[in-house]
């Protein structure tokens, strides 16, 4: 339970947090290296490794790299069964509750079921919502299913609570990688406000004011991937704005 219970304690502090997502979709493996060294230096708090689709030798190369280089928490953030390894730090178990495609409700997870059983990853339940970002995205394509509109905050909100009282130990709210608009600031307060579990947000978010935004209207954890493969620079900004936050929570305390 360490990556999970870090989450928490971060969230009970009211620590903000930044994880950096590597799709395996489409890695470019020089800039990749770049990546890892600049989110090394600015001390994200973890990096997230999936997508929508399945690359299976480019999981195993991205693993091999940030095993060989970080001691940040690699999670796992599987799109399907096959991206499921068991050298990482933990895995998000990515139940799409804001669809109604069986197959992403419980059937990949019947199929990996046996899989984790013999592992010794960390598995966190997820309730994952995918959020109206303006365009579609591979993850609407692939799991075949609606987004939630932006401003349709009473579903987002019930959609959540469900999520967490059926258990899940995360909310995950995703407008999808590249999306033209990330989650708006209503939704992300009006579903943070009513969870007694931490929420992530993720997609979109290309700019410091996107991410702070994020982060002070209620998201525990933002995501960014695709900004920081066009620019891993930006990596230094978001996470310097952080520890600004931060220190404003440190002191409050």
């Amino acid at each position: 339970m360490y990556i999970y219970n870090k989450i928490l304690e971060s969230r009970n502090k009211g620590l903000k947090q930044l994880a950096v997502l590597i799709d395996p979709d489409n890695p470019d493996f020089s800039n990749l290296e770049k990546l890892v060294e600049v989110s090394i230096r600015s001390k994200v708090d973890y990096f997230f490794v999936g997508g929508s689709t399945s690359h299976d030798n480019q999981i195993d190369k991205i693993l091999e790299l940030l095993n060989s280089q970080v001691n940040i928490p690699v999670v796992l953030f599987p799109g399907n069964d096959k991206q499921i390894r068991s050298n990482a730090d933990a895995l998000l178990l990515l139940s799409m509750i804001s669809g109604r495609n069986p197959e992403y409700l419980i059937g990949q997870h019947v199929q990996s079921a046996e899989i984790l059983y013999h592992s010794n990853i960390e598995i966190i339940p997820c309730g994952y919502m995918l959020i109206d970002g303006g365009k579609m995205t591979a993850v609407n394509y692939v799991s075949q299913t609606q987004t939630i509109g932006q401003d349709d905050l009473k579903t987002a909100r019930n959609t959540a609570l469900a999520g967490q009282f059926l258990g899940l130990k995360l909310i995950y709210l995703e407008a999808g990688s590249g999306a033209l608009n990330p989650v708006n600031k209503s939704m992300i307060s009006s579903v943070s406000k009513i969870l007694d579990i931490p929420l992530i947000v993720g997609g979109g978010i290309n700019s410091v004011d996107k991410a702070i935004s994020g982060l002070r209207n209620g998201a525990d954890i933002i995501v960014i991937g695709n900004a920081f493969e066009k620019k891993p620079e930006l990596v230094k900004d978001i996470t310097g704005a952080i520890q600004s936050i931060n220190s404003f929570s440190i002191e409050l305390d």
